[in-house]
């Protein structure tokens, strides 16, 4: 396969890939929620496909995650829903919001299982990862493969990792979170063909310091609300500072918290981003000393009894912040999750949109006709389209989330955040739940046409 070197040295090289003829072969890029996902989605379809992985061993970090409606279906389908309903609670007890002196400022009504047709649920986000983890084959996946630079043209598309080595596909996909190497050795390329959009290469604007973690079990004489069958959802905002910071209850007597600390300036944002780009516990000391005793709506309790109750090596920072880039795919290669719109995680959708891009990327490769670069690129086109304008809503409900509307635009608004459910198109779909509205689904023509095939006789290239 002939690429332009962009060095003088050669590298051992993987052999290309053999095409079935039907389906691409796909080169996912990072081993999180969404890149996993969409293997397990892949796998389904009979679409081949490998991960690269940049970290040399699997450690996911991280507290408190929840799903909801938007997502739950998909995972349904799959045969992943059972097993994480025995990880979570549902959010059907106390969402409260208080100031930093305890003093309650709204406490939001939940949307009811009976309209949505799915609990909005939470749990700690290392378990829903290995949950994910366990359904990939650990053949699919290669670690410590950091991209460093990516090549594409007619014939397919080749990333070359820090260890020398390159791998080839047919489609390229980088879902290796916010700093993804992918997206930059994507507009590196684009950039030097003058075709980056300028809004794509703009400095940050200012970001945030998040802290989480999740405490070894415990007491719920002196956490009351902790042995509730239901979780138990609390958000502090100060008014007197840049600090903001959450609690919830999660199975086991558990508590999974979180402090996010907004950064003054443009300039602080971006010395932040350099020294805290990846999730570690290495860093967090010298915010856990400042953040000790903030109070926690958990009985006569501060964070620092949180932080105390949690094991070193589960605490970990990271620098955040909030972006929709307007570049998603160019070629072969696409861009998901994190790597093309960044949600901060107090938003409760970051990982909801991850998933659902997942979800509707698996399905716009399903569906191709060819093989060709033009059936690549127009599929790929297919998916942002179809996501883009979304994800720019799930933006703006994020800014409105929080501010006092009336509680009736609230529950609308909610509703609406969960009428778009995309489902795999190519396995047996989920009935609708629940009284409220939900988008229809385009079917796939594809699909209809094996399953007529199966009724005949005929052999099927879909494995369900």
């Amino acid at each position: 396969m002939p690429f332009d070197d962009e060095s003088s040295i050669r590298y051992p090289s993987q052999p290309p890939p053999i095409s079935d003829g039907k389906n691409p072969h796909v080169m996912i890029v990072g081993a999180g929620l969404a890149g996993l996902l969409l293997g397990i989605l892949l796998d389904k379809a009979g679409i081949p496909y490998q991960i690269y992985e940049r970290a040399k061993e699997v450690k996911p970090l991280g507290a408190v995650m929840s799903l909801n409606a938007g997502i739950l279906p998909a995972l349904e389908q799959l045969g992943i829903y059972e097993d994480l309903l025995k990880l979570s609670l549902p959010v059907t007890g106390t969402f409260n919001i208080y100031n930093s002196d305890m003093t309650l400022t709204l406490a939001p009504k939940n949307i009811t299982a009976q309209v949505i047709g799915y609990d909005h649920i939470v749990f700690p986000r290392p378990e829903f990862y290995d949950l994910l983890l366990s359904k990939v084959p650990r053949e699919k996946i290669h670690f410590s493969k950091k991209v460093m630079s990516m090549e594409q043209n007619k014939e397919g598309v080749m990333i070359r990792c820090a260890d020398g080595s390159t791998y080839h596909g047919d489609v390229l996909v980088g879902a290796d979170g916010a700093y993804s190497g992918v997206r930059q050795a994507l507009y590196r390329r684009m950039d030097k063909a003058k075709i980056l959009p300028t809004s794509d290469s703009d400095q940050l604007n200012k970001g945030y310091i998040c802290m989480v973690g999740t405490t070894k079990s415990l007491d719920p004489a002196k956490y009351p609300g902790l042995d509730s069958d239901a979780a138990n959802i609390n958000q502090v905002i100060s008014k007197d500072s840049l600090y903001s910071w959450s609690a919830f209850s999660v199975p086991g007597n558990r508590i999974c918290w979180n402090v996010k600390l907004q950064l003054a300036t443009v300039e602080e944002a971006t010395d932040h981003k350099f020294r805290n780009s990846e999730w570690g516990p290495e860093t967090s000391e010298p915010m856990i000393q400042q953040v000790r005793d903030f109070r926690v709506p958990f009985g006569n309790n501060t964070l620092g009894d949180l932080i105390d109750a949690t094991p070193r090596e589960n605490i970990s920072k990271v620098f955040l912040e909030d972006k929709l880039f307007d570049t998603w795919n160019h070629g072969r290669t696409v861009l998901i999750g994190d790597a093309c719109h960044k949600l901060l995680p107090s938003a409760g959708l970051g990982a909801v949109t991850a998933m659902q891009d997942a979800v509707v990327l698996a399905n716009c490769l399903y569906e191709m006709r060819g093989l060709s670069l033009d059936d690549i690129a127009s599929a790929l086109d297919d998916f942002k389209n179809e996501r883009f304008a979304k994800s720019y809503f799930e933006r703006f409900m994020r800014m409105i989330v929080f501010n006092c509307l009336p509680e009736s635009v609230k529950m609308k608004g909610g509703y609406k955040g969960v009428e778009f459910r995309p489902q795999a198109s190519f396995i047996p779909q989920i009935p609708v739940r629940g009284s409220g509205p939900v988008l229809p689904q385009k079917p796939s023509l594809r699909y209809q046409a094996e399953q007529a095939r199966l009724k005949v006789g005929e052999p099927s290239p879909i494995v369900i």
